[in-house]
């Protein structure tokens, strides 16, 4: 992979998304597969898996000329009009997706923990994980896509980092946690990082795309962070891929899969790899989570024009 610089890079405090990048209005998934929104979760099936999607809030982001590096504002503004969404600002969304599948617990990533944006972390603050079914205590796998602090805040308590999640394995890519643990990485999150990971002994790092867990196959999509990671789930002939940021806001880079993010460390990479995913999404009719891609997060990708049109989840 091509390399990236570690002495200041900065991590996000947020990255995120919303809607669905679509130019006509959207099908929610029905009462007959998805609990509403407004409950703070989500749950819909893929073949005998169980997908449970929980909303941790919502980053407000102030218009930056730099957000989109390849594009000006007005292009930004007019593609988030375009998709349906205020363009106001940026509206960046949290969603944490989890499955239940044989009787177990899968968690990727676990939210901000409600120590980011005063406008995120609904999930701790409104008990969620109770709502949706589950207890923090008897989570047993957690699975991270990458270090930014909204993905892995929410595993550690705000004033004494202790885990939040005392029972759970956690997964992580290996090219991560040695981007994040080296010292020469600095900025945002990876003091924090490197002061509390390496002393957990319940952390699991691992290499190629042999499955994690049981059920559970790594998707190298590095590009975003050195060692971005997506998942793919297996129920028969369904599939399932847990994308993490392989793309933010779907309403700016699902319809223009070419615009790069601020918060993408190699563009180019990162670029490359989303165009290849979700082109083996469309061939193999997987459905996809996005880690900021709102309430329900879910659904399939056609292709539409030069970009890509997302198809939510729906009975």
């Amino acid at each position: 992979m091509n390399s990236i610089s570690r002495r200041g890079f900065v991590i996000s405090s947020a990255a995120a998304g919303v809607m669905f990048g679509l130019n006509r209005p959207v099908e929610f998934i029905s009462p007959a597969s998805a609990q509403k929104a407004d409950k703070g979760f989500v749950k819909f099936k893929v073949g005998d898996v169980e997908v449970i999607q929980m909303y941790d809030g919502v980053w407000e982001k102030p218009h930056d000329p730099g957000f989109v590096k390849n594009a000006s504002l007005d292009d930004v503004k007019a593609a988030l009009k375009a998709g349906g969404v205020t363009d106001a600002h940026v509206p960046i969304p949290f969603t944490v997706t989890a499955i239940k599948s044989k009787g177990r617990i899968v968690l990727f990533d676990s939210g901000t923990g409600a120590q980011l944006q005063p406008t995120a972390g609904l999930i701790a603050r409104n008990n969620t994980w109770k709502a949706a079914g589950i207890d923090p205590a008897k989570v047993t796998i957690i699975v991270i896509t990458h270090f930014h602090a909204d993905h892995i805040t929410g595993l550690m308590a705000k004033d004494t980092n202790a885990p939040i999640f005392p029972n759970a394995e956690i997964h992580v890519p290996a090219a991560e946690y040695r981007f994040w643990t080296n010292p020469a990485t600095t900025g945002g999150a990876a003091k924090r990082i490197q002061a509390v990971f390496p002393t957990w002994k319940n952390i699991r790092q691992f290499d190629g795309d042999k499955d994690v867990v049981a059920g559970v196959k790594p998707i190298a999509t590095y590009g975003h962070t050195p060692g971005h990671t997506s998942y793919l789930i297996s129920s028969g002939k369904r599939q399932l891929i847990v994308l993490g940021d392989v793309t933010n806001i779907p309403a700016l880079f699902v319809r223009n899969p070419g615009w790069h993010a601020a918060f993408d460390a190699d563009a180019q990479m990162a670029e490359a790899n989303r165009r290849k995913i979700f082109d083996r999404a469309i061939a193999d009719k997987a459905t996809l989570t996005g880690y900021h891609w709102g309430m329900p997060g879910a659904g399939t990708l056609k292709k539409d024009g030069n970009g890509y049109a997302f198809v939510p989840v729906k009975a």
